[in-house]
């Protein structure tokens, strides 16, 4: 899962002008120290960089696309990037079983699958890696303090908590190696990451937050290793 932060190529899909969108606001965070290509259907450029109508449309070969469309144009989305052979995506976009959109979230996870893609979200705040910088949390650094680099890694399926939490202890001057919103899970799940901390040489404290657990006995085996 290394493409989720230490990607060379990324996609922002949904990146509009307006600066307190969602969209927007993650590729600020990023298009000045990574390579990152804005996706829009009816914008020509985002901050002086140009703009693609679709993932299928960018020259390069893409590591990693972070989609923060509304759900009903997820899938879409989505297929397109199995298209273009995307296999890591970040699902900011709400909408689905968290309101009830069980049917939405069967068909995102059909796709998914059809594709072998590796998935957080949706419904989620997504990641930041304080060593590397790289950060897709849509809210602004004015109102969510990111932390300086240490060896805290802090999985929540809650945003809001997540955020919460963040912000209080980076505040504290606590030192974080990575952060991760997962949402609803569909696919990258609690085990998924914890397994993947567990290997992570910049993490020497794993915390959690979360509020159920797909895989009891996989989440427990994992934890007893640790």
């Amino acid at each position: 899962m290394q493409e989720f932060f230490m990607p060379k190529t990324i996609a922002v899909v949904g990146v509009s002008r307006a600066p307190e969108k969602v969209g927007h606001v993650i590729f600020r965070n990023l298009y000045q120290h990574f390579t990152v290509y804005p996706v829009h259907l009816h914008e020509e450029t985002i901050l002086g960089r140009k703009a693609y109508t679709s993932v299928l449309n960018i020259p390069e070969p893409i590591d990693l696309a972070i989609i923060t469309v509304p759900a009903q144009s997820v899938v879409r989305v989505v297929e397109e990037c199995g298209k273009k052979r995307i296999h890591h995506i970040i699902i900011v976009s709400s909408g689905f079983k968290e309101i009830g959109n069980t049917r939405g979230e069967y068909e995102l996870a059909k796709v998914l699958d059809k594709y072998k893609i590796q998935s957080i979200g949706p419904n989620c705040l997504g990641v930041f890696d304080a060593h590397s910088g790289f950060d897709t949390l849509f809210l602004p650094q004015r109102k969510l303090t990111r932390p300086k680099p240490g060896v805290i890694s802090f999985i929540s399926q809650s945003g809001a908590v997540g955020s919460a939490v963040l912000d209080l202890l980076a505040a504290e001057q606590f030192g974080f190696a990575k952060f991760i919103s997962y949402g609803n899970g569909t696919n990258v799940t609690e085990t998924d990451l914890l397994e993947y901390l567990g290997k992570d040489p910049q993490t020497k404290v794993i915390c959690l937050y979360i509020e159920g657990i797909k895989d009891g006995r996989g989440i427990s085996w994992r934890l007893r290793r640790k």
